[in-house]
Formats: C-alpha cells, structure tokens, sequence
C-alpha cells in the first residue's frame, strides 16, 4: 500500500556545516494524500531536512525526486515550481494587510493595468469557503487568532496548487479547540490529495492526524513506522537510543515553610483577587486556557508589571518589588515563556548567557576574573548536561532543549529561593524534557520552591505537587496531587467548577 503513488522521495541526504554533520545518510518518502510526521530530538535535523526541501540549504550528497522524477532543488523558486510549500514554525504574515492581501502577496491579479481587487477578494473567500473556514478575507491579519493565521498560511499553499505543504511546529500556540479547527483542514487537504509533513514534539498529536512516522537521531534516519502500529515508547526509544523508563522525575520529599505568600492580587481587567501559597520543595502548577491570566500572574509576581492592589509575602516579608532587578535581588527569578525573544540572546556565548546576571560575582574594581567566570559557567553545563562543542558556542547555534537548558542554568547561577518556570518545555523534544523534569526534582529537593506554568497537562499531573487552575483572571480551582486528572483541571479551566478561594 506504501509503495503506491510516492510524490517525493529523499535518498541518502547529507548536509555538513562547520564542525557539525546535520545529516548523514537521512531518507524520506511520502504518499499522495498523507500525513507523514517528522519526528525526533531537537539537533536531529529535521529542520535542516526541510530547509533542503524548501531549497533554502543545498545538499552535499543525496537524491531528491518528485513523482518519480529526479530534480535540483537550489532555491526556494525551485521548490515552489515542485509544488512545495512550507509553513514556518514563526508564521510570514504582513499583520496590519488584509488576509487577501497577504494571500495574493507578490502574484497580485492585475486587469487592464490595474490591481483587480474585486477578482482577488473573490478568489481568495472561494479558497476559504472549499476548506469549510469561517474567516472573512477582507479582515487584517492582525485581528486573527493565530490558528486562524495558520490557516491563511495554508490557503497561500493552495492559491499555487501546491502538492505538498510542510508544517513545522504548528500547535506550538494553539488552544485545543484551535488544534481541532487545524485537524479539520489538514483532514481536508488529505481529502484533495495533498501531501502534509508534519513536525511536531507532541507524540499524542501524531496519533490523532499523521499516517506514518519517520524518526530521525542525530542527523540519521533512524526508520518509519506506519503510526497505527506503533507505540509511544517505541517512538521515544527511536529519538533518543534508549528507553526513558523515568519520563517524568519527581522525588518524594517533605516540603518546608511557607516560602511565598500571594493576598488578594488584583489588576484591573486581567488578574481578579489571586490569593495562594508556595512551599519550600514544591512544584505548585499553574494550569489554564490561553487568556486565563497565568503569565501575567508571573510577570506581577517578579515586578515586570504593577498589580493594582494585593500583597507578595517572602519568607514572612511583605515585599514591594517595583522591577525584575528588585525581584531577583530578593531571591526571586522568571524563566520566560518565549526564550528567543525574553529568556537569551541568541549570538552571544553559552558562558556569556549563563554569567549574565551574576557579572557581580567575576567583575570586581573593573577587574574581569576570567577563571571565576568559567568556573561558574562549567559547574551548570555540566549539572544541567547542556551539549555544546564549547562555553563560547553562540547559543542560538543549540538546540532548542539546550537553549532552554541555557536560559534555567542563566538564572540557577542567582541562586534563587523561588523559580518561577512559564511553559519550561514548549518546543523541546522529549529526551530534553525528561532533563528539565530531573533539574526541577533536584530543584525542589534542595528545597527552592517552584511555579510551573504549562499548557501541557500531562507535564502538569506527573510534575505538580498541587495545581493552582485559573479562568479569565481568576483562580477557579486548587487540587492536591491525589485529585488531579485532565478532566478535573479542564472543567475548572473552563470555569465549569468554581471553587471559593
């Protein structure tokens, strides 16, 4: 069955950069009208596979053919002549110009001279309408959800008669009615026979809307699985060559005093009377849909943003922390949700990174300890196993978990009381998570208390030691460890449950 009517095959791809082989010896198919995953550990060079695809990197070795055909790919003219369209994790849209106008981008349909607006808005509701999407085409880009802009993404592959569209990370921000709307066009472009590659971390999803399932480790083709005849585990042993029997790490200690006390915390329109407490050795989830409030809690707690009313209590002290220096002095520290844009600075060293905020330490009468900086740069590479052909490797040249990995050791070295993590995991494959789970239980082992926010409610029950659940501003529900299940914490997401607090 798998053999019929293949659209594209990859064989024997290599790539190479300086000091590092991104792919050796990598092999793809897919089938007309499948959803054929792409999965494995961030550096295992599923995005270099793609930016052959798309023509953006040229291969060293390695044969590329469309329906049987065998082609150069050298540009990304070329890869769309082939019919290949790819939606990047960081979505291309122009946001203040109509969906129309971002959709007819560079292809505008001109009559008699002019731009014919009338034909183009025409043509661009008929695409919507055929994919059965509710989206007003003369709208900004702006005003859309970002699901909704995935979808204008999608229609811009159509618009061209593309036979194959990629899709990279493409839930990374989509709630779960937003996952089912996506779900819903890719089972109607598997309809019109159009291939789709999917990449994505979350094994549950590949279970739900792919075909097949190719793995990749360390820049190899590892094999693929029809996924109806596979197992979650036996895809997590391709990625990362062994078995993760400790998925999730969570030790059992006794927990100490109160170290953070939150009363009453109000903003006006976002946070509504937030009242909890944090323990000494405690990983306190904070779970909800997107809207409910969770960052900003985080942001009003470590002084980023005035809270209107309400007190921060740590250790028995009535804080009034105006800034993040403030809040980090007191033994406070945030590891942001997006790690490109708050949490790094991407061009800049693995050591410059991690040493950033402690430059008090080394930095003494203008006088650089170069030796004190290297050494607390080796202790958390080593005790947060972050991979990096050296300490000055620039840490947007990481991978993701890496980065990650990076930005929790930068605010480690503070030394901090209370961490505050707010989506630890996002985007990070899964022998990277397993890590992140095992430095949080050595975390709150040592007794610093900690809040993980999470859309991932699977991360929220096996890591939380209790569950603060919020819906628009407000705390609807906390459960103890032995109450939690996805159904309970959705219907006090949702606001189905209220509970007094």
């Amino acid at each position: 069955m798998y053999m019929d009517n293949v659209i594209l095959e990859m064989k024997d791809i290599h790539k190479s950069f300086p000091g590092v082989y991104a792919l050796n010896g990598v092999n793809l198919d897919l089938i007309q009208g499948e959803v054929h995953a792409l999965l494995g550990e961030n550096g295992a060079g599923k995005s270099t596979l793609i930016k052959v695809l798309a023509g953006i990197h040229s291969v060293d070795k390695g044969e590329v053919f469309i329906n049987g055909a065998k082609c150069r790919i050298d540009n990304v003219q070329d890869s769309q002549k082939h019919g290949i369209s790819v939606i990047h994790q960081e979505l291309c849209l122009v946001p203040n110009m109509t969906v129309t106008e971002n959709i007819f981008l560079g292809r505008e349909i001109y009559k008699a001279g002019f731009l014919d607006k009338r034909s183009m808005h025409i043509k661009a509701q008929n695409l919507f309408d055929s994919l059965q999407l509710n989206i007003k085409v003369d709208v900004k880009v702006s005003s859309l959800s970002v699901a909704q802009q995935q979808m204008v993404e999608i229609a811009k592959a159509l618009l061209v008669d593309s036979a194959i569209i990629v899709m990279d990370e493409p839930t990374s921000s989509l709630t779960e009615k937003e996952v089912e709307m996506l779900f819903k066009t890719i089972r109607e472009l598997k309809a019109k026979n159009i291939s789709v590659i999917y990449i994505s971390h979350k094994l549950e999803e590949l279970f739900q809307i792919t075909d097949r399932v190719t793995v990749l480790r360390d820049g190899k083709y590892i094999g693929t699985k029809i996924t109806k005849n596979t197992t979650k585990d036996e895809l997590i042993s391709m990625m990362v060559g062994r078995e993760l029997t400790e998925y999730y790490t969570k030790s059992k200690h006794d927990f100490g005093d109160v170290i953070l006390k939150v009363e009453n915390l109000s903003k006006a329109n976002v946070l509504d009377n937030i009242s909890f407490n944090l323990r000494k050795g405690e990983i306190l989830g904070i779970s909800g849909l997107v809207g409910a409030g969770r960052t900003e809690l985080a942001r009003a707690i470590f002084g980023i943003d005035r809270f209107d009313s309400g007190t921060v209590t740590l250790e028995g002290k009535v804080m009034k922390i105006k800034s993040p220096k403030e809040a980090m002095d007191s033994g406070i520290a945030l590891v942001p949700e997006n790690r490109k844009e708050q949490g790094m600075f991407s061009i800049k060293s693995v050591s410059y990174n991690i040493t950033l905020l402690v430059l008090d330490k080394f930095i003494k009468m203008a006088k650089v300890h170069n030796n004190l900086e290297e050494q607390i740069t080796d202790e958390y590479v080593q005790k947060l196993s972050i991979k990096t052909p050296s300490n000055e490797q620039p840490v947007g040249n990481l991978s993701g978990g890496n980065q990650q990995k990076t930005v929790i050791a930068k605010w480690l070295a503070t030394m901090p009381k209370v961490l505050i993590l707010d989506e630890p995991t996002r985007g990070v494959d899964v022998g990277a998570k397993a890590e992140i789970y095992s430095i949080m239980s050595m975390l709150a082992e040592q007794g610093v208390g900690i809040i993980m926010i999470s859309s991932e409610l699977p991360e929220i029950i096996n890591m939380s030691d209790r569950v603060l659940v919020m819906n628009k501003g407000r705390i609807t529900g906390i459960l103890e460890r032995e109450e939690l299940s996805q159904e309970r914490i959705m219907q006090y997401a949702t606001g189905g449950i209220k509970d007094e607090h």
